[in-house]
């Protein structure tokens, strides 16, 4: 007996043609293709995508409620550089919820200390390879995974929300002081070390050590 032929596959549904755009957009300021300056219009980015203008400015509007552009009638959207004060509130907030994490890490289970081992071998390998936007969201992940051990829901949610102006600034250092790159690597290994010695303190210090280095960029300060 002859087969029966394949079933028909069913077409992949794509999303909405606004969400389209959205991450379009959100990837392309996250990962420094659309740098800081840089002027967006609705017709160029319409092209792009493959969209009318129409779920353009839907788009735009939420990336707008984010602080990433700035939106401009009739010229178009700014992507807004990323300041001072903005590496300032985030190294605030990052020090209060990581040097609790840290703290509460410890003792540290197998499974995070094996997780973050995984994470710093493939952040090397990253950056190795000179793929500094994939190590950027590499590094955000192993901070995020030490905050989420502590089981605090309500600090974790807090923590994604620093998601990405963490990615943004990570890219932009990464780019513009690549002998950071090599000294983050070693943090991150001594983070894991002190965890998995139980050393809750020297963990904390690290760790302060590790995210202050932003507020040194934010004033002009480069060790």
């Amino acid at each position: 007996m002859p087969s029966a032929p394949p079933a028909p596959t069913a077409p992949v549904k794509q999303p909405p043609a606004a969400d389209r755009v959205y991450a379009h957009v959100k990837q392309g300021v996250l990962d420094r293709r659309y740098q800081g300056g840089a002027l967006l219009t609705e017709g160029e980015l319409a092209d792009a995508v493959g969209v009318s203008r129409t779920p353009v400015r839907e788009a735009l509007l939420r990336l707008e409620v984010e602080g990433l552009i700035k939106l401009y009638p009739k010229k178009g959207a700014l992507v807004l550089p990323v300041s001072a004060q903005e590496i300032a509130d985030v190294v605030e907030t990052r020090l209060l919820v990581e040097e609790h994490a840290a703290r509460k890490a410890v003792p540290a289970p197998p499974g995070l200390v094996e997780r973050l081992a995984e994470l710093l071998a493939r952040q090397k390998e990253q950056a190795a390879a000179g793929d500094l936007a994939a190590a950027a969201v590499t590094d955000r992940c192993f901070h995020a995974e030490i905050v989420r051990s502590g089981g605090n829901e309500i600090l974790s949610r807090l923590y994604d929300q620093l998601r990405d102006r963490q990615l943004r600034m990570g890219v932009a250092v990464l780019h513009s002081h690549p002998d950071r790159v090599a000294k983050t690597l070693a943090e991150h290994g001594e983070i894991l070390d002190a965890l998995r010695s139980g050393d809750a303190e020297a963990a904390v210090g690290i760790v302060h050590r590790h995210v202050s280095w932003f507020s040194h960029l934010a004033r002009g300060e480069v060790r």
